[in-house]
Formats: structure tokens, sequence, C-alpha cells
């Protein structure tokens, strides 16, 4: 077993969920998406593994744990499936989200039109550079950082990006969580703590440039 099975989420108030079973559920979902724009109304446990390099089990067994979604004599009907999926991710509803640091990568991502296709809306920027506040990026306004509390109220907003250098990490994550922000995207290269309650997930893309040359390096 991975670290990452062995971490729990919460599912409603009677069941965990393995951390790598809601990673998968993110990947049926694309694939999903792919099907129906290729035109295809079903699908099977066989055949939507062996595009994810999944076993059929392993499919039938992820999907388990929210429910039973499959056809008799069909298999799993492809609109169907991605609506349950996206409500048990919660993206049935769109999300307003906070993108605070508006470097290189934080203006990139203000601009990421993936966002919106899945239920998040980038709805405010926060930077602290004056000459970056009071304008619109992508038609996403631009705020000073010390008027966080303020917009993340106005705009109910409960999602954060954070892409500011690590030694500011920390300050930023205990701002947006003071303003109300309950979930955390943080794409600084550092460990940062929030209180219970708050969801954070780490994008370190230099971990993953590791994992990947590691993956390489042991293949050859």
């Amino acid at each position: 077993m991975t670290d990452s099975e062995e971490k729990p989420i919460e599912f409603g108030a009677e069941s965990s969920v393995p951390k790598a079973v809601v990673n998968r559920l993110s990947l049926y979902l694309r694939e999903l998406q792919h099907l129906i724009r290729d035109g295809r109304e079903t699908t099977s446990s066989t055949f939507l593994g062996a595009r994810l390099g999944l076993t059929d089990a392993q499919v039938r067994k992820d999907l388990a744990y929210f429910g039973q979604f499959g056809h008799p004599g069909i298999g799993y009907r492809c609109p169907e499936l991605v609506q349950e999926i996206r409500r048990i991710l919660g993206t049935h509803r769109q999300w307003r989200v906070a993108i605070v640091g508006l470097g290189n990568l934080g203006t990139a991502l203000v601009g990421h039109r993936g966002f919106s296709e899945q239920g998040f809306r980038v709805v405010a920027a926060f930077d602290t550079d004056l000459t970056k506040v009071d304008r619109k990026i992508h038609e996403t306004p631009i705020y000073h950082i010390d008027r966080l509390p303020q917009i993340v109220q106005e705009e109910e907003i409960k999602l954060g990006i954070i892409a500011v250098p690590a030694a500011s990490a920390q300050i930023v994550a205990d701002a947006l969580v003071s303003a109300g922000v309950e979930g955390l995207l943080n794409f600084a290269p550092v460990t940062i703590s929030v209180p219970e309650g708050v969801s954070i997930v780490g994008v370190d893309l230099a971990i993953e440039l590791e994992q990947l040359s590691f993956n390489v390096v042991n293949r050859q």
C-alpha cells in the first residue's frame, strides 16, 4: 500500500475514501469527457481502465466506494457517470477562486481556460505590486493584497491559489484562511501549515520532474 492509499479522506458521514481513489476519479472524469467529445455514449470498466493503464477491477472498486453506476448489458453511460463523478468531487457547482501572486505562474493560471471548464471561476487576483493592481488580466480584476479580506467576503470566495515565492507562502496562506477561504492550492515549493478544517494541496513542479526523471532513469 502506498502512502497516498494510507491517508483516507472523509466522504460523507459514514465512510472514508483513500486519497488515491479520489485522485483517480479525476482521471476517470477527464477520460469520460474525452469519450463524450469523441461521440461515445457508453463505456466499460475494461475500456476505461485500459485507457488509463488500470485494471477493470480497479475501476469497479474505485467507483464502488460511491455507489453502483453500471447498467447490465450496457456498462456505464458516459454522460451519467460524468454527472455522478462531478457530484462526488463537488464540481457540479461553480467554485469561486482567488489567486495570490501575479508572477509568470500566477498570470498563466489566471488565464487557464481549463478551470472554468471544470467548475472553477477565478474571480479575483491579488498582488503587492502597485503597477499591477486596479487593472484586469483575462477579465479578472487585480487587487492589492490589503483588500483580500474584503474581496473574499464580497465575492464569497472559498478556494485560493498561492503562487508567491516560498518565503511569503505561509503569510499568504494565513491571510486567506483568516479571510474565510476553506481550501488552498499551493504552488510555492514549501510546506504550509493550516488549521484543522482547512484543506490544502501542494503542487511542486520540481518534485513532479524529479519523479519523471526517476521513472526514465530506472526504465533505462
